[in-house]
């Protein structure tokens, strides 16, 4: 299967609400799957470093060393970031599919709702060593309250602001702003002489729903209400996006551009000089890779409104980020899925690979290692534990995320095409999701 368009997700979502087809072509049962093969399995990966080249050559190496411990071969994808939530529903809905596969941990609700991955009970715990191996809070993203989880936690981010300290040393700028009215001043500064202050990746949806949903919970709002209702056009929603969009359309701080930016080459740009602040979760990899040293950035929290500090309620400056690792319930090989889900969780691996990605353990004996006591990691530590909220706990949520992330995009188009972006075009886009949810 290649790229799936936006709009079709949406209605695919909505059919996957109502079929629990999964993918692999063995059992459907509670417990799920089948060893009809046996040596081998296929596993999509998430695009966690600056390219799939990357990935690959970090994967390659430790998927080798599974396959000359255990005698079974892992055929690798690593699916970019844009396509791989639409890939995974059009997977689910059309039962061809991998066996093992990465998720962001927000869409763990909405594919637990499709009844396509295996549910973690004790027994598939007890298989990978147990559930309290895990951070409790990182199970906590990996599916709905009260249910058994549908995916293990892989690797735990949230959100930085991570600046350009040469760049800031020549525009005479001391210190990364706290807050948004620091951010407009600040950024105005730093944008000028064919450089811009604020990258953004504004076609990716998902990224578009993060820093949407931080912004919404800073203006006191919520995408859906206490019985899930959708309620996107709020006047205090159609602020928040509104005033994420403007940071482009009136502040002039992001490069209109950077309305078609969907690989991550936001990152690319930070690390060349040419932009001077990132929102981002767990950068630093991405960084290095891309020819910046150890530091050449700094690392701050995320912008919070004025008067505050980084904190619950209105407060919030990052979604509770992360990556899980899911088994399609139907797989032709359930026990080389769990020794490969228990390899990847193995305090070795999740040593290796977080370090590498600048992540944080979610696996309680890896995150003791003092390679995870740097100055990002422990921004994005304290952040989490802080300053962190949960999008939408909701099996409609890959759905709002594809909605509401589609508007956001519409508007850095219209932005970047110097269409005007005003309270009036903002909430007609938000009306227009929330009547593609109800749909």
């Amino acid at each position: 299967m290649r790229r799936t368009r936006a709009a079709a997700a949406v209605v695919v979502t909505a059919s996957l609400l109502a079929a629990a087809t999964a993918c692999g072509g063995g059992s459907t049962g509670d417990e799920g799957g089948s060893n009809a093969a046996p040596k081998e399995l296929t596993y999509w990966a998430s695009n966690q470093g600056p390219d799939i080249a990357a990935d690959q050559a970090t994967l390659g190496p430790e998927l080798k060393k599974f396959e000359e411990r255990t005698g079974i071969k892992v055929k690798l994808e690593v699916v970019p970031w844009a396509d791989l939530l639409n890939r995974i529903l059009a997977a689910t809905a059309s039962g061809q599919g991998p066996d093992v596969l990465n998720i962001g941990n927000t869409w763990s609700s909405s594919l637990q709702a499709t009844g396509a991955l295996l549910p973690w009970n004790a027994k598939n715990f007890d298989a990978i060593g147990g559930r309290d191996r895990f951070v409790e809070s990182a199970i906590g993203s990996a599916g709905a309250t009260g249910q058994d989880p549908a995916a293990v936690p892989l690797y735990s981010m949230s959100y930085a602001l991570y600046y350009n300290k040469k760049m800031f040393k020549d525009a005479g700028i001391d210190k990364p702003p706290a807050t948004w009215d620091e951010m407009v001043t600040t950024g105005q500064k730093l944008s000028k002489d064919g450089k811009w202050a604020l990258g953004a990746e504004g076609s990716n949806l998902s990224n578009n729903i993060h820093q949407a949903f931080v912004l919404s919970r800073q203006h006191g709002a919520e995408f859906f209400d206490a019985a899930g209702k959708p309620t996107f056009d709020t006047p205090t929603n159609v602020e928040a996006v509104k005033q994420y969009v403007d940071l482009m359309a009136k502040d002039k701080i992001i490069a209109p551009g950077n309305a078609e930016y969907d690989k991550n080459q936001s990152l690319q740009d930070f690390a060349n000089g040419k932009t001077a602040m990132v929102l981002w979760q767990s950068a630093a990899s991405s960084f290095k890779a891309h020819g910046m040293k150890e530091g050449d950035w700094g690392v701050a929290p995320v912008p919070v409104p004025a008067g505050g500090a980084p904190g619950q309620g209105k407060n919030v400056n990052s979604m509770v980020a992360g990556i899980n690792m899911a088994v399609f319930k139907n797989t032709d090989n359930i026990d080389g899925a769990l020794k490969f889900v228990k390899f990847m969780t193995s305090d070795e691996e999740q040593r290796l690979l977080n370090k590498t990605y600048g992540s944080i353990p979610p696996v309680k004996a890896a995150q003791q290692d003092q390679a995870f006591a740097t100055e990002d990691l422990t921004v994005l530590r304290t952040t989490l534990g802080a300053s962190a909220a949960p999008l939408p706990q909701v099996p409609e949520e890959s759905q709002f995320e594809t909605a509401v992330g589609t508007a956001v995009k519409e508007l850095f188009a219209d932005a970047a095409a110097g269409r005007a972006v005003t309270t009036e075009s903002v909430k007609a886009k938000l009306s227009k999701a929330q009547q593609q949810m109800a749909k």
